[in-house]
């Protein structure tokens, strides 16, 4: 990195975060970290309360004087089938919300909403909302006494806003008022105009995310349906007395995941109640622009190196980057095009240019796609010049990112680290020359846990690299055994060091590579 760049490293809330987190990663495994999954655990509920929901849908009775029945008879009259369906519709619906809590907060907490990620962020607003009234409409098609006290105090709701020519309270004055078209309207609400809605949003949300995880690990998808499953059978959900608007409520069992909202507006008022939510929205929307973080230099394309391979678009997590026409005039279809507004300066796309080869012998070495704050110059440099100072010999060279272990903690007699922006930035050829020209004994990648990338894909597409499942692959050559990668997160410095102390120790017994000059004739440089 230039001198003068800051390292944007986690702040002491998101490391905490990621202490904590690191407990669920040796209890399950990182790669089926619930909390690396909170998106998609939430999608996942959402689809368990759509499937249940069509379920409960084909018994239930759509008018007045039958909803009620009809859920009783699903619950108790269907063995325990029924029963187990509709506590599972319910708490699906909890778990969406809590999910959908903790992935927001999440995101705030680890600074992913600010920079380019503005539009995921904001995006998301408009789905609170329509998640709380998913919920709320559907208390009322049960029409017990909490279903007339949240239809009573929903219309209140409404009501203060002037959108309704006649008050939507009148409804529900006595129960000769309540009528049955409007669970008919509720019910079409409910089953089809929201999940539409929702379905859209969701898009929306994720428009501008390449690869995006909608489908948490199977092992996380069954052991949540199975912890709902437990759960429903424990503690199954049932209904109150049928609703009647002529008498006085009982003592009402709340869902406070959905209607929390109620009892502050029967303590204080709709326009209360009004006033802040909608304050609550404009604030939390407004967040990527009160907490903005420095921005780093986006990716800049030099043509004489862009073959227009498009290596760097299909790798770039977030669709930054478009193949356009050539405009140089070279033997190439395509050339790559940054779209600034789009980039996180992550530097994947520099790890994906068959040209970022520090074996080149241009000087200073250019690529075809790189960080300005970055380059594969500064790269090469450092290398070199760790080895004409003597630094490498039996050394290490642990190459670090700015998000994950903060590999600098881990330097000692045997380490030499290199922090990179991401450790996709990595290009394979990198591994090679530090090994062949540079000479160190051995290479360690240490990025971000596994599906924890703060940029996404980093780790993933690293690693595929290596492994030659994706271009450009780590030649043959490289003696695997002299490679070392671990995932971690931010204060697992102490866990890498014993890992690096392990592999070095093995380094004896490697297979030696190939000499500097061998290596050269290879790359045809």
């Amino acid at each position: 990195m230039s001198s003068g760049q800051v390292r944007p490293r986690p702040a002491w809330p998101a490391r905490a975060l990621a202490r904590g987190e690191s407990l669920l990663s040796n209890a399950f495994g990182a790669a089926t970290n619930p909390f690396h999954h909170l998106g998609a655990l939430a999608i996942y509920c959402f689809y368990i309360a759509l499937v249940t929901g069509i379920y409960l849908f084909v018994f239930y009775s759509t008018n007045l004087e039958g909803a009620w029945h009809s859920v009783e008879a699903i619950t108790h009259e269907q063995w325990v089938i029924g029963g187990l369906i509709r506590s599972l519709h319910r708490y699906s619906s909890d778990a969406a919300v809590l999910l959908l809590a903790l992935h927001m907060l999440r995101e705030l907490v680890r600074m992913r909403h600010t920079g380019v990620r503005w539009f995921s962020w904001l995006t998301g607003m408009p789905l609170i909302w329509i998640v709380l009234i998913f919920g709320i409409s559907g208390y009322w098609m049960v029409w017990d006494q909490l279903a007339a006290w949240v239809a009573t105090a929903s219309a209140q709701l409404l009501d203060w806003l002037p959108i309704f020519s006649d008050p939507m309270g009148s409804n529900f004055v006595s129960n000769e008022t309540v009528s049955g078209r409007l669970f008919t309207l509720i019910g079409f609400i409910h089953l089809v105009g929201l999940p539409i809605v929702l379905v859209l949003g969701i898009w929306f949300h994720l428009l501008r995310v390449r690869y995006p995880r909608i489908h948490p690990p199977s092992k996380l998808m069954l052991g949540s349906l199975a912890s709902l499953m437990v759960l429903s059978l424990i503690i199954p959900v049932t209904s109150h007395a049928p609703a009647d608007l002529d008498a006085v409520p009982g003592v009402l069992a709340i869902d406070w995941f959905y209607l929390a909202v109620f009892p502050l507006q029967s303590v204080t008022s709709p326009g209360t109640i009004w006033l802040a939510g909608t304050t609550g929205t404009l604030l939390l929307a407004a967040l990527p622009w009160i907490l903005p973080r420095r921005r780093q230099p986006v990716a800049e394309v030099h043509l004489p190196d862009c073959t227009g391979c498009g290596f760097c678009a299909e790798d770039c997590p977030y669709g930054a980057i478009d193949m356009v026409p050539r405009t140089d005039g070279r033997n190439f279809e395509l050339e790559a095009k940054v779209n600034a507004s789009l980039c996180v300066s992550c530097g994947i796309c520099t790890g994906s240019c068959p040209s970022s080869s520090p074996f080149r012998q241009r000087a200073p070495l250019t690529t075809g796609i790189e960080l300005p704050h970055f380059t594969m110059d500064d790269f090469r440099t450092e290398l070199d010049r760790a080895r004409d100072t003597g630094q490498t010999g039996e050394r290490i060279l642990v190459f670090g990112c700015d998000h994950g272990v903060d590999v600098e903690k881990t330097e000692t007699g045997t380490a030499h680290s290199m922090v990179l922006p991401c450790v996709g930035l990595l290009p394979p050829a990198g591994i090679d020359y530090a090994l062949r020209n540079s000479g160190y004994a051995g290479v360690a990648i240490a990025g971000c846990a596994d599906c924890d990338c703060h940029h996404r894909l980093g780790e993933r597409w690293t690693q595929e690299r290596i492994d030659r499942e994706r271009p450009p692959g780590l030649r043959k050559r490289v003696p695997r055994e002299r490679l070392f990668t671990y995932w971690g997160k931010p204060g697992q410095e102490k866990a890498l060091s014993r890992r690096l102390a392990g592999f070095a120790a093995g380094l004896d017994q490697a297979a030696t590579p190939e000499a500097p000059g061998s290596a050269l004739r290879r790359t045809g440089t």
